[in-house]
Formats: structure tokens, C-alpha cells, sequence
């Protein structure tokens, strides 16, 4: 049976980030609920624009409005000056790897994302990107007004238009976000239709409640966002699910080798879960040996990745969680 396109969700529950433009009001009902804040940026290798979020973050909404309690960097064994910019400007620094270091170390953004469930303090959680070049502070409180002010909301996508680098150095004012429209777009639309009005599903930009983010599970590597999505949609339903236009995003466009690793790494995330919803059955493994081609001196070369999407339980469930909770079972 075919499912309509979520015209009333999208209605409803698509905002604009000048919406929350009113940062003591922001604050006031941050106050009122008794709420707390924690900005996470996952890193790796981001030393030239890390210091500068941290900044904006640290200055306007830590500082000139007390909207943002802390803010956490979970970097990944990075070799360019990552941490210590992120240290200078203010940030708390943890290396991934030392966070539950008895687990076996899976790697990639979204066990990073996971293993910073359990050293962030807030009631809140942002995740933001650290490679965006025209960061602002709306990126931050455009994500915080929905779970603050609008009635029943526990998780929240950023999406905006994303111009992309062409040769000659200028940016073009779209054609960014190609793994979402050559990739997660079509998945969503075969096999999730009931989330086809959420414009950007593999954004790096959204908040939610501990709730949301520690009781359900994170796939690993960049297949983390898909999964979120997917999954919080199903445990705790659309409605409680918003959007936000923060307008313009520029960051380091990849390349399409890059690209082409990411969306293996999505299409992992979708068949894996598409698996364990029932809908349907993969007979054997899926290949993880990834198998590119490239020019080099004799011709084109193959080039081999290793791409193994895993997944990690909901941190409800880990007894660390609740020792990091100080003894708190959430379950």
C-alpha cells in the first residue's frame, strides 16, 4: 500500500531559525524547564575551522547568552592541530578511543557520536560538523527552538541549501549534498515513504533529548545519520520529530571517490536496518571490500577500501551508561 507524502507533518513541523532568533527567550525557557545544554562537534583532522566554532559558541551562547552549558570535541586520533585548537577556544577534548576503551574499537564518526552519549552532561544534545566555514550562531539555537519552545518535540534535522566548489574556485550556490540525493533520498522514498518530507537525511546538524539519542542504537561510520533517523522515527514516532532551515551550509565538499565510500556506507546502514525491521532478508554477508578505480602511471589503478558499517547498542542498555549517569538507571 502506498503511503502519502507527509504533507501535514511537513506543514507543521518545518521551521525557519529566525523563529528562534529571540535568544532571551530561548534562555528564559531553557530556565523555566530546567533544562541543561551540551554542543558535541565530532573531529577529525579539522584544525581550520574547529577554534572558530568553538569561539562563536563559547562567545555568543555561552557568554553573552547563557543558552549552551558545555561544549565537547570527541576527536579521532587527529595529526593537524585539531585538539589544541579546540582546547585553545575553549572546548572540552576527548579522544574516542579512550572513552569504554574495554569495547573493541569500531571507529568513525558515528562510534564517536555513541561514545560521546557517555561524558556528555547535558539534557540536551547538539551535534554539529566542525568543517563548516561560515558557521553562525543560529546553527546552534536554530536546532534548540523546536525541543525548547514547540509543544512534543524530542529530535530535530538541520537542513539548508549547500553550494559547492567548482574549478575555478568560486562556489556555486547549490549542488552540494549528493550522497543525500544520489543515495538516502531514493532509500527513503522505496522503503521509508512516511519520512519523505524531511529534506536533508544525512545532515550533520541536529539536536534531540538524552532520551532520543541514548535509547536508540548508532550504526557506525557514516552511516550514523541514516540510522538515526530511521530509528528514532520508529521508536518514538514522527510527530515528535522536527525541522529546521538554517539556510546556507559551506563546508569541504568531497570528492566523488569520497562520496562514493560514504554512500557504501548508507547503503550498509539501510540494508542492516531494513533487515532487522523484517523488511527484508539478506542471505549471507554483505561485501566489505570496496573496490574503486582510479588513473595512475599504467592506467587506471583498483583501488581497495575496507567499509564495514556495525552498530552499537542503545547506551541505556550499556552498564557504563549508568555509572556515567552516577548510578541513575534510565531504563
Amino acid at each position: 500500500m502506498s503511503v502519502p507524502f507527509p504533507g501535514e507533518w511537513f506543514d507543521r513541523r518545518t521551521y525557519h531559525h529566525a523563529r528562534y532568533a529571540d535568544l532571551p527567550a530561548l534562555v528564559e525557557a531553557k530556565r523555566f524547564r530546567g533544562l541543561s545544554v551540551s554542543v558535541c562537534l565530532p573531529t577529525r583532522n579539522e584544525a581550520s575551522t574547529v577554534g572558530t566554532i568553538v569561539s562563536v559558541i563559547r562567545d555568543d551562547l555561552m557568554r553573552r547568552f547563557p543558552l549552551v552549558d558545555e561544549i565537547v570535541v570527541m576527536d579521532s586520533m587527529s595529526t593537524d592541530g585539531t585538539v589544541e585548537a579546540a582546547r585553545e577556544a575553549g572546548a572540552v577534548v576527548h579522544q574516542d578511543r579512550d572513552v569504554l576503551p574495554e569495547l573493541e574499537p569500531l571507529g568513525g564518526k558515528g562510534d564517536a557520536l555513541w561514545k560521546s552519549l557517555f561524558v556528555l552532561s547535558g539534557d540536551l544534545f547538539v551535534f554539529i560538523d566542525a568543517d563548516i566555514r561560515n558557521f553562525d550562531p543560529h546553527f546552534v539555537y536554530g536546532l534548540l527552538g523546536p525541543l525548547l519552545l514547540e509543544d512534543g518535540v524530542d529530535y530535530v534535522k538541520a537542513y539548508y541549501e549547500r553550494p559547492i566548489g567548482v574549478a575555478s574556485g568560486e562556489l556555486e550556490a547549490t549542488g552540494g549534498g549528493r550522497v543525500t540525493e544520489l543515495v538516502a533520498r531514493p532509500l527513503i522514498n522505496l522503503f521509508f515513504p512516511w519520512l519523505a518530507g524531511v529534506v536533508q537525511r544525512l545532515s550533520g546538524e541536529y539536536a534531540g533529548t538524552r532520551e532520543a539519542f541514548t535509547s536508540v542504537p548508532f550504526f557506525t561510520g557514516y552511516g550514523v545519520e541514516f540510522g538515526l533517523l530511521v530509528d528514532i522515527a520508529e521508536r518514538f514516532g514522527l510527530e515528535r520529530m522536527a525541522q529546521v532551515d538554517l539556510d546556507v551550509r559551506v563546508h569541504r565538499n568531497q570528492s566523488v571517490p569520497e562520496l562514493s565510500r560514504m554512500a557504501v556506507g548508507v547503503l550498509q546502514a539501510a540494508m542492516l536496518r531494513l533487515q532487522t525491521l523484517g523488511r527484508i532478508e539478506l542471505r549471507g554477508d554483505m561485501e566489505r571490500l570496496y573496490h574503486q578505480f582510479g588513473p595512475g602511471a599504467g592506467g587506471h589503478e583498483r583501488e581497495v577500501s575496507l567499509i564495514e558499517i556495525r552498530e552499537r547498542p542503545p547506551a541505556v542498555s550499556m552498564p557504563a551508561y549508568r555509572w556515567a549517569t552516577r548510578g541513575v538507571d534510565p531504563l
